[in-house]
């Protein structure tokens, strides 16, 4: 039996720690100690360096700090490029399709975080065909009900790895293979599984993936990546664009777009440098851990706490199996109960977690949590429904 991870030795890297029970790494992962030098570093360099700071690595932020994430994504260099939100990732990409032909279908489920169903909504107006495949349980959508809908006039699978509301567990490798077997693209939103399930694009023989530094990767906000397979990469010809995709963008020149030939060809504008630099600090310490390790010690903690939350007469409308579980366990409330009103409650014990509507309270321990920190949680939670001390919170907010 492989040894337990152990959190101590990393929990001096992060300072929120010290003052909170932190079980909401699903919407914000806690900042690492070491961001501060990334940020003293950055404005250092712009105090004393000015304009020509852009040749000492602001330019090649976006690719530089790809390189650095590269390897929890199981990419090669030069194959992960940087932006600062889903929303511009995916809309860079559905600006390079064509849905002008008989193969025009997008295909996801109701289960996708809602940014990425807005993007594709947009294509309309562009020819797409949107197949929306519904959850029969809003927990998640089976596999085989996906890949049915998968067909030969379907051009692109924007579909989330892990499902933001239950944590189910996509089965990447088979929505890959179908789409393969029928000519079709898939864009893996790994936004919700990076960090804390391992994910492996050469394995998944995946065409794009993408998703942010916010969750399990620590890197905080505006540091979203993107991969695109390089054969596919070089075809593409986004129409939303700009001079950093440029060939020679410091040439200046006028008329139609002469797109680059590397990872720089998705870029846009000007790179947003400081938010980058920044998310670097998560991913060195993600390496450094492991995500196999976190991957078996949050199935660990999971399991325990979704027995624990059972045993104490909660729901729990995430995945029994772990195996089709993110990092995340949803905490089911009734429908007499606020959950804004029990998230806020929690966090005036100091007890971070949230809510979303549908679903419940979301909990989300990473490779720093103790056991002990689900224990108390689990008992809060019980001491509020039975004293019913969460109506003192209705009229408050919780957590974003």
């Amino acid at each position: 039996m492989s040894e337990v991870h152990d959190p101590e030795p990393w929990r001096d890297h992060f300072p929120i720690l010290d003052r909170s029970i932190y079980l909401v790494n699903h919407s914000l992962g806690a900042m690492p100690k070491a961001v501060y030098e990334k940020m003293n570093a950055y404005v250092d360099q712009w105090a004393t360096q000015g304009v020509r700071a852009w040749s000492q690595g602001w330019w090649s932020a976006p690719v530089d700090v790809g390189n650095v994430l590269a390897p929890i994504l199981g990419a090669e260099p030069d194959t992960v490029v940087m932006h600062q939100n889903v929303s511009v990732v995916e809309s860079i990409i559905a600006s390079s399709l064509d849905f002008s032909g008989k193969r025009n279908k997008v295909v996801y489920t109701d289960q996708n975080f809602p940014t990425v169903m807005y993007v594709w909504e947009g294509m309309r107006r562009h020819g797409a065909r949107i197949h929306c495949v519904e959850s029969p349980d809003d927990i998640g959508v089976p596999t085989e009900q996906l890949l049915e809908a998968i067909d030969e006039e379907t051009l692109v699978v924007p579909i989330s790895h892990v499902c933001f509301k239950s944590s189910y567990l996509q089965d990447a490798k088979a929505i890959c293979q179908r789409a393969r077997e029928v000519g079709a693209m898939v864009i893996l939103d790994t936004y919700q599984s990076t960090g804390t399930v391992p994910v492996n694009v050469r394995e998944l023989d995946v065409d794009m993936v993408c998703g942010g530094s916010v969750k399990w990767l620590c890197g905080g906000p505006g540091a979203a990546y993107v991969y695109v397979r390089p054969s596919l990469r070089d075809t593409m010809e986004p129409t939303i664009t700009g001079w950093a995709a440029h060939a020679a963008p410091f040439a200046f020149e006028q008329g139609a777009q002469r797109y680059a030939s590397g990872p720089e060809r998705l870029l846009h504008g000007s790179p947003a440098v400081p938010s980058l630099l920044g998310a670097t600090a998560g991913y060195e310490i993600i390496r450094e851990v492991g995500v196999e390790k976190i991957r078996a010690y949050s199935v660990r903690l999971t399991e325990r706490l979704r027995e624990n939350m059972l045993e104490r007469g909660f729901s729990i409308p995430s995945p029994a199996d772990p195996a089709r579980r993110g990092g995340t366990l949803t905490v089911g409330l009734r429908e007499d109960e606020n959950g804004p009103a029990f998230v806020a409650a929690l966090a005036a014990a100091d007890m971070l977690v949230d809510h979303r509507p549908g679903a419940g309270i979301r909990v989300s321990p990473h490779f720093y949590t103790r056991e002990s920190e689900l224990e108390a949680f689990a008992e809060r939670m019980s001491e509020l429904r039975e004293t019913k001390a969460w109506t003192k919170y209705v009229d408050q907010k919780g957590v974003y």
